[in-house]
Order: structure tokens, then sequence, then C-alpha cells
């Protein structure tokens, strides 16, 4: 059994060490374990540093990509150095080396596909009350969206399985934290929580630069995963919506055309005529949606087998990775 604990890295010179100091070097249950930098176009001596700690396969992007697509090209990379367990972390020592151990287990029990770290957002001291309630906030909204409990949606650090990592399929340019949690919910993936434990920070969030920054992309990242998966319920709720207004407004024509006041009204019943035309509109949209939702399955099927035959093949230990693309 071997596992791949990859760690996308930006800028990460300095908290690098720190990081691959703190993780395992065995584990029971695990006969191989392999480290994996993603430097996303650092400007510093990431690189260089990692090859410097040991680490055994740099992959480097030539400009930044983002965090989303450093992840995703991580597990490409382990998929084709033959991982059959990928663990994420942070390369700013966010999360304790020790437990590795704790996302592994239930995988290794073959009880979960993926399993997230739950930081307890309640209750980490480094977090800001403001934070505490968006992070849980956002636990809420991706409960919902994924419908399953999630009690921490952006927690970065978790294992997957090879099979979850083959039909992993990363879109955001932001994060892959929300998105993935979404698309394991929409596959009838088996995720699991397990409590663990965070270091003091070591630098500031390179995600949150500022609270509208983060709540927009978080929004659009949500809104755009459940659309692509559940586009069905998405239009037919927006379509209801716009009708349900609709025939209020012209419940409330009719009433005034009854007792004889209709002529002052008529704005009304543009605008009942107007959003029942747009409710229904968005109804066939959904419709639509949901038919060309049937051949975005045969892609991700397609995808899936393509991702297989190309991770049976073996690439050097550091090169220029390409954009995964879908």
């Amino acid at each position: 059994m071997k596992l791949i604990i990859q760690i996308p890295c930006y800028n990460e010179a300095k908290t690098l060490p720190e990081t691959v100091a703190d993780l395992p070097r065995s584990l029971p249950g695990i006969d191989c374990i392999e480290y994996l930098v993603v430097d996303d176009g650092s400007t510093d001596d990431t690189a260089r540093v990692a090859r410097e700690l040991g680490v055994h396969h740099v992959v480097r992007f030539t400009g930044n990509r983002g965090l989303a697509q450093a992840f995703a090209a991580g597990l490409d990379a382990c998929l084709v150095r033959q991982a059959d367990i990928i663990v994420n972390t942070d390369a700013d020592n966010q999360y304790v080396g020790s437990d590795i151990a704790l996302l592994v287990e239930p995988i290794l029990a073959g009880r979960a596909d993926m399993v997230v770290g739950d930081r307890q957002v309640a209750s980490v001291p480094s977090f800001s009350p403001l934070k505490r309630s968006l992070q849980r906030l956002g636990s809420w909204v991706i409960s919902r969206a994924a419908g399953a409990a999630i009690p921490d949606a952006a927690s970065g650090f978790r294992a997957l399985t090879r099979e979850a990592a083959l039909r992993t399929l990363v879109l955001s340019s932001y994060s892959y934290t929300l998105e993935t949690l979404i698309q394991a919910g929409a596959q009838h993936m088996k995720v699991e929580y397990v409590p663990i434990r965070t270091n003091a920070p070591t630098r500031p969030s390179r995600l949150m630069h500022h609270l509208p920054d983060y709540l927009s992309n978080s929004a659009t990242t949500i809104v755009r995963a459940y659309a692509f998966y559940r586009p069905l319920r998405v239009f037919v709720m927006a379509g209801a919506l716009a009708i349900f207004a609709g025939l209020l407004l012209g419940l409330r024509f009719l009433y005034f055309y009854v007792i004889g006041q209709g002529d002052g009204h008529i704005q009304s019943l543009i605008l009942t005529a107007v959003l029942l035309i747009i409710g229904f509109q968005t109804l066939l949209i959904g419709l639509v949606a949901d038919l060309v939702g049937a051949n975005r399955k045969i892609t991700e099927e397609l995808l899936y087998r393509v991702r297989r035959l190309e991770s049976a093949r073996t690439q050097p230990d550091e090169e220029h990775a390409p954009s995964r693309s879908p």
C-alpha cells in the first residue's frame, strides 16, 4: 500500500522545512510513504528547498495558477506515481503531521473514499470570531449543497483513495475544497470526517485576502459547482419562484379587476406575463441543462477511464506540469 503526501506550495521556502519535518515516515498498514511538492510558480527557492529536504517528487509550474490547479496537478502526479492513497496538506504547517494517521485509518478500514480533517472551527484559537462564524456558515451551505453533514468544508487536510482521486474533477481556479465536496456528494462517495489538531499560524492566509473577496469567490464556487451537478434542481427552483411571483401579481390584478379598478393596474398584468414567461423559459433551460448533465456523466466516465490509462505510465520526478483539464 503506497501513500503519497502532496503539498501545494507558493513561495513556501521558509515554512516548508518545518512542514516536511513533521510528516510521518511510517504508518501502520502503509508499505511506502513518499512526499510530493507542487511548486505553483514560486519566485523564491521553494523547489530547491524541497529537493534539499529529500522530497521524493517535485512538480513545477512556470507561473502561478492558484491553489485549485496546484491541488489537481498534485493528484495527477500522485496517480502517475501509483499512489493507492493520497493525502493533501498545506505547506504552512497548519496541520499536525502525525494526524495523517487519523486520515488514512478510515480508508485502510474500507469505510471511506475520502476523509477530511475537521479542525472544529468553533474552537480554533487562531480564528477570529468573524472567521469562525463564516466557516460554520460555509460548512452549513456546503452541507445543503452536498446533501451530507459537513463540519469543516474549508479544510484542505484530506485523504483520498486512488479511485476517488481518479474521479475528482477540479474546475475552479480559486479553491478545491468546496467544489470537491459537492462533487463527492453528487457521486455518492463515502466521506468521513475526523477531528484533527492545528498548529499556530506561520503566516496570513493567502486565500482570504479580505472578506468581500473571500465571500464572492466562495459563493461563486458553490453556485457554479451546485448548478454543474444539480442543474435541474437549480433551474426548477428559479423558474418556480418566478412563476409563483407572477401568479401572485396576476391574482392581485384579478382582484382589482373584479372590483372595477383594473384600469389602474395594467402594469401588474404586464409584469405577470413577463414573470410567467421567464419562469417557463427557466424551467425549459433546466430541462436542457439536465440533458446536458447526462452527457456530462458520460464525459466524466470517459475522463475517468483515460486517467486510469494515463496513470499507468511513468514520469520524471521533476516536471513542468500542464493544467489539468476536463
